[in-house]
C-alpha cells in the first residue's frame, strides 16, 4: 500500500521519543510505501487534494538512519491511508488542514478521521462525560476564576488548544501572582480558557492510556520533576511502568462508543486520580516509551488491527 503520513518537519523530530517514527517503521516492515508531507504543502485545485510528499526508508530498520526522497506533488487520494500526525496548536491553520483532507475521505482512510479529529478538542470533547472529569470551567471571565477558585480552592489554568504541557499553570489567590497569570490569559489569547480544580494525586503523576479502536492497551505513569505540576514528557517528566486499573477501565468504557462513532482509532488519554483530564486525539504519543517499559510495540497493534478492517 501507498501510506501517507501528515507530520511535523522530520528534522525537527525526537527520534527517541518520538510517535509518528515508528508507525513509519513498522508500515515499512509490512512492505508499504510511505511518504510524509507538511500539512502546510496541501493544495486543492482542479478539483483534487495535493500534497508536497517525500518518501521516507528507514535503513536495517533503525529510525535514526534514515533516507528521504526529493519533493514530489502528489494526489492525496493516491494514499491507502493518511495518518494526520502534526502537533497542535489547534489553530484554524489545523483546522483547515482537516477540512481540506475530508475532500478525498471517500477514497483514502484516515487515522484520525479529520472530521473526527475537528469534533474532538482535546480538552472540550470530554466534558460530555460529565462524571469522570474534575470541576471545570472554560471561560474569559477573571470573575468566574475567582468564583471558582472560591469554591474549590488552588486550580490550574491551561490554554484549550496548547500541547506538551505548554503555558499551565497553578492557580492559587494567596500567590502574588495570581491576577498576573489570569491577566496573561486573557490579554494574549482570544479563545476562552480551561480552569479545572487540582488535583493532588498530581505528585504521584498522570497515567497515559493508549486506546486502539476504542480498546485500551497499555498505560505508563509519567512522574512530574520536583515542585511541577506538569508530567508532560517535553517539560522533563519520567516514565515508569504502571498498569490499567479498575478506575481507568471504567474511564474507557465511558469514552469507547464516543471514539469509534468519531473515527478516532488511535488516541492517548490521561487520567489523574480517579479522574480523565485530557482525550488526545491529535498526535497521540508515549509509543517508544511503552515499548522499552512494558515490552508492547504499539505500532504492531495498530498494523494489525489495520490489517483485520
Amino acid at each position: 500500500m501507498n501510506i501517507g503520513f501528515q507530520i511535523d518537519a522530520i528534522d525537527k523530530l525526537d527520534f527517541k521519543t518520538d510517535s509518528s517514527l515508528p508507525i513509519i517503521l513498522e508500515s515499512q516492515k509490512r512492505k508499504n510505501k510511505n511518504f510524509y508531507f507538511l500539512p502546510s504543502t496541501l493544495t486543492y485545485k482542479n478539483n483534487h487534494l495535493y500534497a508536497q510528499a517525500r518518501e521516507i526508508f528507514f535503513k536495517n530498520n533503525k529510525l535514526s538512519n534514515y533516507v528521504i526522497g526529493n519533493k514530489r506533488q502528489l494526489k492525496v487520494d493516491r494514499f491507502d491511508y493518511v495518518f494526520i500526525r502534526q502537533d497542535p496548536p489547534y489553530n484554524m491553520e489545523y483546522i483547515t488542514s482537516l477540512h481540506l483532507l475530508e475532500q478525498v475521505k471517500d477514497s483514502t482512510k484516515f487515522i484520525n478521521n479529520p472530521n473526527g479529529i475537528r469534533n474532538a478538542p482535546e480538552k472540550i470533547s470530554m466534558l460530555a462525560h460529565k462524571k469522570i472529569i474534575p470541576e471545570t470551567i472554560i471561560t474569559r471571565s477573571k470573575k468566574e476564576v475567582k468564583s471558582f477558585i472560591k469554591k474549590y480552592g488552588k486550580s490550574v489554568i491551561k490554554p484549550l488548544y496548547g500541547n506538551g504541557g505548554e503555558s499551565i499553570f497553578l492557580l492559587d489567590q494567596d500567590d502574588e501572582n495570581y491576577n498576573q497569570i489570569i491577566e496573561t490569559f486573557i490579554d494574549k489569547q482570544k479563545e476562552p480558557f480551561i480552569v479545572q480544580k487540582f488535583l493532588r494525586e498530581i505528585k504521584n503523576g498522570d497515567k497515559r492510556i493508549i486506546l486502539i479502536d476504542g480498546k485500551p492497551i497499555a498505560a505508563l505513569r509519567r512522574i512530574p520533576k520536583n515542585n511541577e505540576i506538569r508530567s508532560n514528557i517535553h517539560v522533563g517528566g519520567s516514565c515508569e511502568v504502571t498498569e490499567i486499573s479498575k478506575n481507568d477501565l471504567r474511564i474507557c468504557n465511558e469514552i469507547k462508543n464516543f471514539l469509534q462513532s468519531e473515527g478516532l482509532f488511535f488516541v492517548g488519554i490521561d487520567i489523574i486520580g480517579e479522574y480523565l483530564t485530557e482525550i488526545n486525539v491529535t498526535s497521540p504519543t508515549c509509543i517508544q516509551e511503552i515499548k522499552k517499559l512494558h515490552g508492547i510495540d504499539i505500532s504492531e497493534v495498530i498494523w494489525d488491527q489495520l490489517s483485520k478492517k
